[in-house]
């Protein structure tokens, strides 16, 4: 969504806002309860009746203080008198989750967020310049580099829903002034006055000292917020391009290559690729532990791993994985070889039957060490040699299943990716095209 120029109304941001959405397509409003949120959805209110679209609101109820009653409250009345469909997500905030009270809180919201918004649905949000502001000082005092400093987009994709921020390139004070005019009436979270929090002190303490030298000053951080935004894309476009050099593959990369590039362009690739794949991307320490590992020996087993992922390397090859989950030895599972087969990782679409075609009851098994499969024209062979032979890397042995009819493995499947690994002769598999 292209910014417009400052001077552009309120109601004519939310106007291009709206009418970027597909018609037809729901629009939520994340409603808190603050000046922002129902500023915000009262202007989308009034743009929907202009340009009808489906819109509904949603209240965060995170149950951190005693005012949380008051704020669905407010958040019921508004939305009743603006006839919006008010919906309301209880969460509980996990405090010992290591990621401080107001990182505990937004992935409590975000998740609420992820459960009532539909995939393909569009999700508006309220922060303004002045949030964006003290993320940028946030982000560099942290030390970010220019993704964190880059602060929060106009707009992204995020679990295949939209989030827009309507309102990100106006002041407060705009807000303020636009929401008196309304007559609107908002709730004042008594939160945002303790400044052990972070956020809090920015905002109350170090932001108002800086206006007062330098009156500009938000506008000035939320710009160069912007000017990072832009360097970001740039890197990411470089790293895009230097992932398709080596194959495309975010899962698996050539560390030869890798080797090939600058330190700073591994750096910004291995951030790319996290991002590619979903997993989160290593912090500062462990990223320069898996730097240094690149050029580990031909034959040392490498494993970096941080919270939410893991990195190995094996045979020149750098896999970045989730955390891995291994097979139980005492494993078993009943099959009839058709599709789908139910495994400890959900359902997979694979099928396995004699070329004879009658019904057989089969079992899965984890892998123990010792089978031999039966192969046509190769006779009897190991089965940890044939896992070679394919190339299985160590780690994803540990999810091999071998699928046995009465005392004879028959086949070795690869889970959760259902890839058949080998079957056996007179036997025929198949994987269901999604």
């Amino acid at each position: 969504m292209a910014p417009r120029h400052k001077r552009a109304s309120l109601q004519a941001l939310i106007d291009d806002a709206l009418a970027e959405t597909p018609p037809g397509r729901v629009v939520w409003v994340a409603l808190s309860g603050g000046l922002d949120s129902s500023l915000l959805l009262t202007l989308a209110a009034q743009a929907c009746r202009r340009h009808p679209r489906p819109l509904y609101a949603l209240h965060v109820h995170h149950g951190l203080q005693r005012a949380a009653d008051g704020f669905e409250r407010h958040c019921r009345r508004l939305a009743s008198r603006l006839g919006v469909p008010l919906f309301i997500e209880r969460v509980a905030v996990e405090r010992d989750a290591g990621l401080g009270l107001e990182g505990a809180a937004r992935e409590a919201r975000y998740a609420a967020f992820a459960r009532r918004v539909a995939s393909g649905e569009t999700l508006w949000l309220a922060q303004h310049r002045d949030d964006q502001a003290e993320t940028f000082l946030l982000a560099a005092l942290r030390g970010s580099g220019v993704r964190g400093l880059a602060g929060m987009p106009a707009e992204r994709e995020w679990r295949g829903r939209r989030l827009v921020r309507p309102l990100l390139a106006c002041s407060r004070s705009e807000l303020e002034a636009a929401a008196a005019r309304l007559g609107l009436s908002w709730i004042d979270d008594p939160s945002n006055t303790d400044e052990s929090l972070d956020r809090n002190f920015l905002r109350g303490s170090v932001l108002p000292l800086l206006q007062s030298r330098w009156p500009q000053a938000a506008t000035a951080l939320a710009g160069s917020a912007r000017l990072a935004g832009e360097a970001e894309q740039l890197l990411e476009e470089l790293a895009a391009g230097d992932l398709a050099a080596l194959g495309d593959d975010p899962g698996c990369l050539d560390v030869s290559a890798l080797l090939r590039l600058s330190v700073p362009r591994r750096r910004s690739l291995l951030r790319h690729v996290c991002h590619r794949l979903g997993v989160p991307t290593p912090p500062a320490g462990r990223l320069e532990t898996l730097l240094e590992q690149l050029e580990a020996r031909s034959d040392a087993q490498v494993r970096v791993s941080w919270s939410g992922a893991e990195a190995r390397i094996w045979r020149g090859q750098l896999y970045l994985l989730l955390p891995w989950d291994s097979l139980l030895p005492e494993w078993t599972l009943e099959w009839d070889g058709r599709a789908p087969l139910v495994s400890p990782w959900g359902e997979i679409g694979v099928g396995l039957a004699p070329v004879e075609g009658h019904p057989v009851r089969l079992t899965l098994k984890a892998r123990q060490g010792g089978e031999r499969l039966c192969l046509a024209g190769r006779g009897s062979r190991d089965l940890k040699r044939l896992l070679q032979e394919a190339q299985v890397p160590p780690w994803a042995r540990e999810r091999v299943a071998v699928v046995w009819h009465e005392q004879h493995p028959v086949a070795a499947l690869l889970l959760p990716e259902g890839r058949w690994l080998a079957v056996a002769a007179g036997w025929a598999s198949a994987v269901r095209e999604e």
